[in-house]
């Protein structure tokens, strides 16, 4: 990745932030891994928990208390489409998938998408832990 690339893409401080004993410095996050780290946070949020933000992030939430139909399928699908759109500027996503593992309570979320600076396409598994007694 050139560095001009990096300009447009970004770079910043892995979260949670951790240090490298090595560099004797905090562990830095750059190009797509920056960006993946990005959407797992927004994925992560609920809307109302950052104080300066209370829109930002993603709830993901109804799974847990509805069976998965096409219709929440839709739903989710739609929320995650928007909380990219609004809070994630360098990407523009073009698929989301899932794949339920019901034996082990997880829905991978894979959300495919291309950078906008340079057009790469990458993919990314978010993987949702889902709770004991979830009707899918």
């Amino acid at each position: 990745m050139s560095e001009d690339d990096l300009l447009h893409i970004g770079k910043g401080w892995s979260f949670p932030p951790a240090f490298n004993k090595a560099s004797k410095g905090v562990e830095r996050r750059e190009g797509n891994n920056d960006i993946v780290e990005s959407l797992q946070i927004l994925l992560t949020t609920l809307p109302g928990e950052r104080i300066y933000d209370g829109a930002y992030g993603c709830d993901l939430t109804p799974l847990l208390f509805e069976p998965f139909t096409v219709s929440l399928k839709t739903r989710l699908t739609d929320k995650i489409k928007n909380a990219v759109a609004l809070y994630e500027p360098r990407v523009d996503l073009e698929n989301v998938e899932f794949n339920l593992m019901l034996e082990e309570g997880i829905m991978y979320i894979a959300l495919v998408y291309k950078i906008r600076s340079n057009n790469s396409r990458f993919n990314m598994v978010f993987p949702f832990y889902l709770k004991e007694g979830t009707e899918l």
